[in-house]
């Protein structure tokens, strides 16, 4: 019979994503077969993947429109799927809540979007749906493997929604989930809060504890032993193991990892990359941001920083030209493009990027937002405003429908068509689609990447999110970076594969649960000798 072990956690961000895939890569190394599952997650970060009532598994990319065929999933499941060496399907992550703003989330069922519910509407009207469409995946996942490591979301002691927990508790019942519970210490509080957890938890979820991990341990663990055999004596439940902070280099799943709104954050500037050597990589930090994760192979690249760049409160910022330090500009995808144009237009930033003379690249939702003009754009905003004016950095115009386009894409580079894609002329460009609007072009207008964007001059916008991590156009637009802002590159642009070992993201989190976490007591299979 398949085995299904849920990854559960005392709180969000204590690294159940990492030992997920951790899991899923020890397994799979071991010739296990194994796939991950959430029955319902919350991200902004989503891949395209194949749905399986299309009974097709292959994982290659389309050009035609075959939306049927396409489905969307958090990006931390299909990340999972990969350390799994499994295709990722829809049924890794059969409900996704995508938040939109104004307490409202675009529901996807089975990867399919349905429509935008308030909180209390999907539980009041959706819930039920929702559980049944999860344990409709995890029973066609079943069919196919051996293990299923589930992620659970949040706290699993969340006694408000005891009733309607769909990825902790209901995925414990259904998959007869023996739980796996993980709690950072570097929050401060973990033994309480690992503690009052257990203490929490319903009588027959109690008993499928088989174990807790300590996450992001700094320091000698043995500082650790006395409160471990405490707990471990006041709650029946063995501490498993102790995680050292790492970083195996994951995407993240939420914004949770990102500055907020009104501040100002920078990844990628502590690669010892001297000053005068550096690209800065300006990020306008849009309330309703989506897909951030398209811009972690910029960060990865030594001497690049990319900076997150507040909005402000209004044009009247403390700062005049709050792009005045940046060598070029990416503008990332919206969950909301008509309000994100709203709140950029009321902005500091929005002024300084129409001045900007540096390179700019728009993905997905940021391509919108470079163009003349939106049309029924009441179709995705708050109000009644059906035309609004875009930035003017592009001569094209963009429509919005109901019906989303999803899509995996490759495309080859026409280095001619923009002078930020030059050096990558006739490589292939590989990525996803997810879009609501229709973008069309008006006049002077070079397609570098096919229909799936528009450029001109030192402006490219683009609807193929992954756009970066392909290391011939990465390696092309650092270049064109480089040469615009008169900086002599590092060497090595274009290059950054894993992490500073050289191993790739999911193989360095398979070691770090391996080597911390006794696996023997989770008993078969993650405990087969590879």
């Amino acid at each position: 019979m398949t085995r299904t072990l849920l990854v559960a956690g005392t709180a969000s961000h204590v690294g159940k994503s990492t030992v997920v895939a951790g899991l899923c890569r020890h397994l799979a190394d071991r010739g296990v077969s194994v796939a991950p599952y959430k029955a319902q997650n919350m991200s902004n970060n989503a891949r395209v993947v194949v749905r399986p009532e299309t009974n097709d598994d292959s994982d290659g990319d389309s050009t035609s429109d075959g939306n049927d065929r396409w489905g969307e999933i958090g990006v931390s499941q299909f990340v999972q799927a990969r350390a799994a060496r499994i295709a990722p399907t829809t049924d890794c992550n059969p409900v996704l809540l995508k938040p939109r703003g104004d307490g409202e989330s675009q529901l996807v069922v089975g990867g399919r979007a349905r429509e935008h519910v308030p909180a209390g509407s999907y539980y009041e009207e959706h819930w039920h749906e929702a559980r049944e469409a999860a344990e409709e995946s995890h029973r066609r996942l079943e069919t196919d493997h051996d293990v299923i490591v589930a992620e659970g979301a949040g706290s699993i002691a969340e006694i408000n929604l005891h009733d309607r927990d769909l990825a902790n508790l209901e995925t414990a019942r259904f998959a007869d989930a023996d739980i796996l519970l993980l709690v950072d210490i570097e929050r401060g509080g973990a033994f309480a809060s690992l503690y009052g957890t257990i203490e929490l938890l319903p009588d027959d979820i109690r008993e499928r504890v088989v174990g807790a991990v300590i996450t992001k341990f700094r320091g000698d663990p043995a500082l650790l032993e006395p409160g471990i055999e405490e707990i471990e004596s006041r709650t029946g439940v063995p501490i498993l193991g102790v995680l050292p902070y790492d970083d195996p280099g994951l995407p993240e799943e939420d914004s949770v990892g990102l500055p907020g709104p009104g501040e100002r954050g920078v990844l990628g500037d502590d690669d010892g990359v001297p000053a005068e050597r550096r690209l800065t990589i300006a990020v306008p930090r849009l309330p309703r941001l989506s897909n951030a994760t398209d811009l972690e192979a910029l960060s990865a690249e030594p001497g690049v920083s990319v900076e997150f760049v507040p909005l402000g409160e209004s044009r009247k910022d403390e700062n005049p030209d709050p792009l005045a330090d940046a060598d070029a500009v990416v503008l990332p995808g919206t969950k909301n493009t008509v309000d994100d144009l709203r709140a950029l237009r009321a902005s500091a930033v929005g002024p300084a990027l129409e001045r900007f003379s540096g390179p700019v690249v728009g993905l997905c939702g940021g391509y919108q937002l470079l163009g003349e003009r939106i049309t029924n754009a009441a179709l995705e905003g708050v109000g009644d405003e059906d035309v609004l004016e875009g930035l003017g950095l592009l001569p094209v115009e963009t429509r919005f429908e109901s019906e989303k386009r999803l899509e995996r894409t490759a495309v080859t580079v026409d280095g001619s068509a923009s002078p930020l894609l030059a050096a990558a002329d006739g490589a292939t460009a590989r990525g996803y689609e997810i879009h609501a609007g229709r973008t069309r072009a008006l006049e002077g207008v070079d397609r570098p990447l096919g229909e799936t964007g528009a450029a001109r001059g030192s402006v490219l916008g683009t609807y193929l999110h992954g756009l970066f991590d392909s290391a011939p156009v990465r390696a092309a637009f650092l270049e064109a970076v480089a040469a615009s802002a008169g900086i002599d590159r590092p060497d090595g642009f274009g290059s950054a594969e894993g992490g500073p070992d050289g191993r790739r993201p999911a193989d360095r989190a398979a070691s770090l649960v391996a080597e911390n976490v006794d696996l023997e007591k989770l008993g078969a299979p993650f405990d087969a000798e590879p």
